[in-house]
């Protein structure tokens, strides 16, 4: 595909319209004036034929995969080989998804005959998600500079948009920072672990309960059952990625704070040495990755929630308890990121939990709904509205209360999160059932 340049325009001002100007006043010029008009097409349309092949030694190559964190500027290289004996003026602007702002339009350069160079352009991702650079229009003059040359780049490189959590791994770098063993002190362990140890004689202020009465009655003589403290421990986060996620909270989807949330909890456990696991629910299970460890797990994880989009639809409790019921075994820590402030949904996870309580260390963590809380938590109304508000939260608030008391005695904890403190209140959960082994 070509397209006039302004040194075109130029020309055909300087030549071609004097010559035309002059052919229509004076009919005796004709010779003339037709001659310097043929010779100005001829020159110009030959310009285009001797430059036609002005891409055919250029070879762009692109990266298979390229990962991106949403709202931090990421860099996409390209590779640009001339493997022809002139030098070539270019400009690129690849054609990015509109999700996807470049820094800059295009960028131009002059690549010199035999060389090749690294072409690094600057985006900045807005949307979480998987995204597809079919092509890198190119731009040449041709060799007389009349006429713009453009070309397409056929690449096929695929655009990762992961959760960007450098906010939250700042509010966490206790956790995340490895400082080795300087520093460090003992931290008490409130339990005697679950982990069977060895066989002991029995010592005077032995519990009753760690007598093995077995190996007793064989030996003759008391003997007691020594536990330790459980090192590897299975941490799962189910998320709901139902209709519910779709509502705002902080100015985007809850879903976003869940994603988040829920790849800071695994790459908590991970410090810990825990296996972690990862459910994903809606109307029915869409997704369960087993508890394993390691940092190719955790990108097995991270690659199951990247693309993840909230679904119009109904979660389905009864389902998803039954699922996790038939497929988990091992006594693990389930937390559950979801919304119950629905009279129904709420209802219906409570007639249910008791399937998953009576194996499981459940925690249930939603975002908080707008205005619930007390009735008389601040006195900051201004308008008769906002005291209608106020109570609608304060009923919600209550709602959400008495389901916390019915959960706490199936063994279950609720509790409500501001969205800017979801992560970091998550983890102190996770942490103070390591410490005080819960689980």
């Amino acid at each position: 595909m070509i397209a006039p340049r302004f040194r075109l325009l130029w020309a055909f001002a300087i030549v071609a319209l004097p010559a035309a100007t002059v052919l229509t006043l004076l009919p005796g010029l004709e010779l003339l004036c037709g001659t310097i008009l043929a010779l100005f097409a001829l020159f110009v349309l030959t310009d285009v034929a001797f430059s036609l092949d002005r891409f055919l030694p250029l070879k762009l190559e692109a990266p298979a995969l390229v990962r991106l964190s949403k709202n931090r500027p990421g860099i996409l290289a390209l590779r640009l080989t001339n493997e022809g004996d002139r030098a070539v003026g270019l400009r690129l602007a690849p054609d990015l998804p509109e999700e996807i702002v470049p820094a800059q339009e295009e960028l131009c350069l002059v690549l010199e005959a035999r060389e090749a160079v690294t072409l690094s352009f600057s985006c900045t991702p807005r949307r979480r998600g998987r995204f597809l650079l079919r092509n890198v229009p190119a731009g040449a003059a041709t060799r007389f500079g009349f006429w713009n040359l453009r070309h397409r780049f056929s690449i096929g490189t695929e655009l990762r948009v992961y959760p960007d959590l450098l906010a939250e791994r700042q509010n966490l770098a206790a956790i995340f920072l490895h400082r080795g063993e300087a520093g460090a002190k003992a931290v008490r362990r409130v339990g005697k672990g679950r982990d069977f140890e060895q066989l002991r004689d029995y010592i005077a202020g032995d519990s009753v309960e760690d007598i093995h009465w077995k190996a007793t009655a064989k030996r003759g003589r008391p003997i007691t059952k020594v536990f330790q403290v459980e090192q590897t421990q299975e941490v799962y986060v189910v998320l709901d990625a139902s209709r519910l996620s779709a509502r705002l909270s902080g100015g985007e989807p809850a879903l976003e704070k869940f994603i988040t949330c829920a790849l800071i909890l695994c790459l908590a456990a991970g410090q810990r040495n825990d296996f972690f696991g990862l459910t994903v629910f809606a109307d029915k299970v869409q997704s369960f990755v087993r508890a394993k460890s390691g940092q190719s797990h955790y990108n097995l994880c991270r690659d199951t929630l990247y693309r993840l989009q909230p679904a119009s639809v109904t979660p389905d409790f009864h389902d998803l308890f039954t699922f996790l019921r038939l497929h988990l075994r091992r006594r693990a820590l389930l937390v559950f990121l979801t919304a119950l402030d629905d009279p129904a949904l709420a209802t219906a996870f409570g007639e249910r939990i008791e399937l998953l309580s009576r194996q499981h260390l459940v925690l249930v963590n939603m975002l908080r709904p707008p205005d619930a809380c007390p009735l008389f938590a601040d006195d900051t109304v201004k308008e008769i509205n906002q005291i209608y508000r106020k109570l609608a939260g304060h009923l919600v608030w209550h709602d959400l209360r008495e389901l916390s008391r019915r959960l706490h005695h199936l063994g279950v904890e609720l509790a409500l999160l501001d969205h800017a403190r979801l992560a970091p209140e998550v983890v102190a959960q996770y942490l103070r059932v390591k410490q005080r082994q819960i689980l």
